[in-house]
């Protein structure tokens, strides 16, 4: 079972794609942690992506599907996977469509984890960090025992730069330009499906598993 996981930033697909590749026994592949893994292990593709990387350049698309095909070829991925975070663009998209192809292979499903910019930004804006020892909490949903202090390590939680409201617009705004034609792409070859992203994480998780049954 081949799965790519598509949503906004903020949707929960990421937790979506951790929960579902431990209910299937399928490896969750991002390709942040696979770029980090080929760059820590010195591999000839690893260097290649850190030229660029260490540029603020993005890894060309060929580059970044030549280490994502490298990946799932590995023995741990003989009955599938769950991409996340991957593809972020149709020129992505094509490209991986064309080396599965070439292997005789292809995506089962992209799922959709649908939820409204409203919804993202107010659950963004919600979430608290801790800079100390990485604890992450939710004024709403997970909130800290005592306002403002990490539960864990004592220390001063903070809202991050990336879920201030005007930084997850600007990352909505990249979203819906780059990323949100793939749900088309993916429509036009029968394989995609949509989730309300809306409801709690679990009826989330039961949605899409109804879907892959």
């Amino acid at each position: 079972m081949k799965i790519i996981m598509l949503g906004a930033p903020g949707a929960g697909k990421g937790t979506q794609a951790k929960m579902l590749a431990k209910e299937y026994g399928i490896p969750h592949i991002s390709t942040g942690d696979i770029f980090r893994a080929n760059i820590k292990n010195g591999t000839q593709l690893g260097m290649e992506a850190k030229k660029y990387m260490d540029q603020g350049l993005l890894v060309p698309d060929e580059l970044t599907v030549k280490i994502l095909l490298d990946r799932v070829a590995q023995e741990d991925c003989k009955n599938g996977y769950v991409l996340d975070g991957f593809p972020r663009t149709i020129p992505q998209a094509e490209v991986l469509d064309q080396a599965l192809n070439n292997l005789g292979d292809q995506i089962d499903y992209a799922i959709d984890v649908d939820v409204p910019d409203e919804n993202i930004i107010n659950r963004m804006s919600g979430r608290r960090a801790c800079l100390s020892c990485g604890a992450t909490y939710h004024v709403v949903h997970i909130p800290p025992k005592a306002e403002g202090v990490c539960d864990t390590c004592g220390q001063a939680l903070v809202l991050r730069d990336d879920d201030k409201p005007e930084t997850v617009k600007s990352r909505l705004e990249v979203y819906h330009k780059q990323t949100q034609p793939l749900i088309e792409f993916y429509s036009k070859k029968g394989v995609l499906r949509s989730v309300d992203g809306t409801v709690d994480m679990q009826d989330v998780f039961a949605a899409i598993k109804a879907i892959l049954s």
